[in-house]
């Protein structure tokens, strides 16, 4: 199974869920940015320091935009957000069938999103809702 994780940036929630799922997980993973702005950049520092002070070390990936070629790559494509999820179902080329689903579909929580820390600063709440839905995930596709 090959699972990708996108956000706005690709800089905080996706490279998070990326590494926390790929430490649980036997499946090939990676993120992705709608927005090509951090292309190339590694995760944010404070979201690292977060992750870091978990046990988790993702400071190896790079940011990377999101392309219509994805859907062909991927088993299942996540999305952190409805935003996220309108913007990668504008690139999905005709008669594709690649299931993209909002990664808190994967847990048992009112949260109908996973909120962008780079925005909220709230890493380690951000934390909390990727390692939940991580392994509801985990557990979904096992």
């Amino acid at each position: 199974m090959k699972v990708l994780f996108v956000c706005l940036g690709n800089i905080c929630r996706s490279p998070s869920a990326e590494g926390v799922f790929r430490e649980i997980s036997s499946a090939q993973t990676d993120s992705a940015g709608t927005g090509g702005w951090h292309v190339g950049d590694p995760p944010y520092g404070p979201m690292l320091d977060a992750a870091a002070r978990r046990g988790y070390d993702f400071s190896d990936l790079r940011a990377r935009q999101f392309t219509a070629q994805d859907f062909q790559a991927f088993d299942l494509i996540i999305g952190m957000d409805a935003a996220n999820i309108r913007d990668i179902e504008d690139l999905r080329p005709a008669g594709n069938e690649t299931p993209v689903r909002l990664f808190t579909d994967y847990a048992e929580t009112t949260m109908t999103e996973v909120p962008d820390p780079y925005y909220t600063r709230d890493f380690d709440g951000a934390l909390d809702l990727i390692e939940l839905c991580a392994k509801g995930l985990n557990d979904a596709i096992a």
